[in-house]
Protein backbone atom coordinates (compact mmCIF):
# COMPACT_ATOMS: atom_id res chain seq x y z
CA UNK A 1 0.00 0.00 0.00
CA UNK A 2 0.98 3.41 -0.98
CA UNK A 3 0.74 6.74 1.15
CA UNK A 4 1.46 10.13 0.45
CA UNK A 5 2.73 13.13 2.89
CA UNK A 6 4.32 15.95 3.08
CA UNK A 7 2.57 17.58 0.10
CA UNK A 8 3.92 21.19 -0.73
CA UNK A 9 3.24 23.99 -3.22
CA UNK A 10 5.41 26.45 -4.38
CA UNK A 11 5.15 29.57 -6.85
CA UNK A 12 8.51 29.04 -9.37
CA UNK A 13 10.61 32.55 -8.60
CA UNK A 14 13.90 31.15 -9.83
CA UNK A 15 14.93 29.59 -13.00
CA UNK A 16 18.82 29.41 -13.53
CA UNK A 17 20.89 27.89 -15.50
CA UNK A 18 25.11 26.76 -15.70
CA UNK A 19 27.25 24.85 -18.16
CA UNK A 20 29.42 22.46 -15.70
CA UNK A 21 32.81 21.66 -17.80
CA UNK A 22 34.12 18.29 -16.70
CA UNK A 23 37.13 16.55 -17.53
CA UNK A 24 37.50 12.50 -17.66
CA UNK A 25 40.48 10.26 -18.01
CA UNK A 26 38.63 7.79 -19.96
CA UNK A 27 36.29 5.16 -19.27
CA UNK A 28 35.21 5.47 -15.74
CA UNK A 29 32.84 7.57 -13.62
CA UNK A 30 33.48 11.37 -12.31
CA UNK A 31 31.38 12.31 -9.28
CA UNK A 32 29.69 15.94 -9.93
CA UNK A 33 27.42 15.82 -6.67
CA UNK A 34 29.44 18.83 -5.00
CA UNK A 35 29.23 20.73 -8.49
CA UNK A 36 25.77 20.58 -8.37
CA UNK A 37 25.09 21.66 -4.80
CA UNK A 38 27.51 24.08 -5.47
CA UNK A 39 25.65 25.62 -8.40
CA UNK A 40 22.08 25.23 -6.05
CA UNK A 41 24.09 27.31 -3.23
CA UNK A 42 25.58 29.79 -5.68
CA UNK A 43 22.26 30.70 -7.33
CA UNK A 44 20.07 30.15 -3.59
CA UNK A 45 17.92 27.85 -4.36
CA UNK A 46 15.56 26.71 -1.74
CA UNK A 47 12.72 24.21 -3.17
CA UNK A 48 12.58 22.97 -6.68
CA UNK A 49 14.23 20.81 -9.67
CA UNK A 50 17.10 20.61 -10.41
CA UNK A 51 17.93 19.26 -14.11
CA UNK A 52 20.69 17.98 -15.57
CA UNK A 53 21.63 17.57 -19.11
CA UNK A 54 25.01 16.51 -20.78
CA UNK A 55 25.14 17.51 -24.27
CA UNK A 56 27.31 14.47 -26.07
CA UNK A 57 26.39 10.98 -27.44
CA UNK A 58 29.44 9.06 -25.67
CA UNK A 59 29.11 9.71 -22.30
CA UNK A 60 25.60 9.50 -19.95
CA UNK A 61 24.59 10.76 -16.36
CA UNK A 62 23.63 8.52 -13.70
CA UNK A 63 23.04 8.51 -10.05
CA UNK A 64 24.68 5.58 -8.59
CA UNK A 65 26.44 4.61 -5.07
CA UNK A 66 29.11 6.50 -3.72
CA UNK A 67 30.18 5.06 -1.00
CA UNK A 68 31.95 1.76 -2.29
CA UNK A 69 34.47 2.77 -5.82
CA UNK A 70 33.72 -1.15 -6.50
CA UNK A 71 30.30 -0.41 -7.43
CA UNK A 72 31.37 1.55 -10.34
CA UNK A 73 34.61 -0.57 -10.89
CA UNK A 74 31.60 -3.34 -11.83
CA UNK A 75 29.40 -1.11 -13.42
CA UNK A 76 32.00 -0.17 -16.06
CA UNK A 77 32.76 -4.24 -16.52
CA UNK A 78 28.98 -4.87 -16.77
CA UNK A 79 28.45 -2.43 -19.37
CA UNK A 80 31.23 -3.61 -21.68
CA UNK A 81 29.45 -6.87 -21.30
CA UNK A 82 26.41 -5.30 -22.75
CA UNK A 83 28.15 -3.55 -25.36
CA UNK A 84 31.83 -4.79 -25.97
CA UNK A 85 34.22 -2.99 -28.20
CA UNK A 86 35.55 -5.08 -31.40
CA UNK A 87 31.58 -6.53 -32.35
CA UNK A 88 32.35 -5.87 -35.67
CA UNK A 89 30.22 -2.58 -35.28
CA UNK A 90 29.47 -1.20 -38.78
CA UNK A 91 29.86 2.56 -36.94
CA UNK A 92 33.35 2.84 -35.93
CA UNK A 93 34.35 6.26 -36.88
CA UNK A 94 36.33 7.16 -34.31
CA UNK A 95 37.53 3.95 -33.34
CA UNK A 96 36.18 0.36 -32.17
CA UNK A 97 34.72 1.62 -28.52
CA UNK A 98 32.69 4.50 -30.75
CA UNK A 99 29.39 2.41 -30.86
CA UNK A 100 29.66 0.87 -28.01
CA UNK A 101 29.99 4.18 -26.19
CA UNK A 102 26.94 5.56 -28.15
CA UNK A 103 25.20 2.39 -26.63
CA UNK A 104 26.11 3.13 -23.19
CA UNK A 105 24.70 6.50 -23.23
CA UNK A 106 21.50 5.24 -24.81
CA UNK A 107 21.07 2.81 -21.88
CA UNK A 108 21.91 5.60 -19.07
CA UNK A 109 20.59 8.26 -20.52
CA UNK A 110 21.82 11.77 -20.60
CA UNK A 111 19.37 13.98 -18.35
CA UNK A 112 18.41 13.45 -14.76
CA UNK A 113 15.46 15.25 -12.67
CA UNK A 114 16.31 15.57 -9.05
CA UNK A 115 14.62 17.45 -6.48
CA UNK A 116 15.68 20.02 -3.89
CA UNK A 117 14.56 20.36 -0.63
CA UNK A 118 15.90 23.15 1.86
CA UNK A 119 18.66 24.02 -0.66
CA UNK A 120 20.32 20.46 -0.82
CA UNK A 121 19.71 17.89 -3.38
CA UNK A 122 16.85 15.12 -2.39
CA UNK A 123 19.75 12.06 -3.10
CA UNK A 124 19.85 9.10 -0.91
CA UNK A 125 21.89 8.36 1.98
CA UNK A 126 24.34 6.63 -0.91
CA UNK A 127 23.52 8.45 -3.94
CA UNK A 128 25.90 10.52 -6.01
CA UNK A 129 25.39 12.32 -9.10
CA UNK A 130 27.76 10.99 -11.99
CA UNK A 131 29.16 11.56 -15.60
CA UNK A 132 29.77 8.04 -17.19
CA UNK A 133 32.49 8.45 -19.35
CA UNK A 134 32.54 5.95 -22.21
CA UNK A 135 35.57 6.25 -24.37
CA UNK A 136 38.51 4.80 -23.38
CA UNK A 137 40.45 8.07 -23.64
CA UNK A 138 40.06 11.58 -22.10
CA UNK A 139 37.56 13.94 -22.82
CA UNK A 140 35.95 17.21 -21.89
CA UNK A 141 32.09 16.92 -21.38
CA UNK A 142 29.33 19.82 -20.78
CA UNK A 143 26.69 19.05 -18.22
CA UNK A 144 24.10 21.84 -18.77
CA UNK A 145 22.72 22.39 -15.42
CA UNK A 146 19.16 24.10 -14.67
CA UNK A 147 17.26 24.78 -11.49
CA UNK A 148 13.66 25.97 -11.38
CA UNK A 149 11.81 26.67 -7.99
CA UNK A 150 12.39 29.18 -4.87
CA UNK A 151 14.62 31.02 -3.88
CA UNK A 152 15.68 31.28 -0.18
Amino acid sequence: MARLNDVQSTIPDLVASATLTVATSGEGFVEITRDVAAFLRQIGAQTGVLLAYIRHTSASLVIQENADPDVRTDLVTALKRLAPANAAWVHEAEGPDDMPAHIKAMLNGVSLHVPVTGGALALGTWQGIYVAEHRARPHRREVTLQFIGSKG
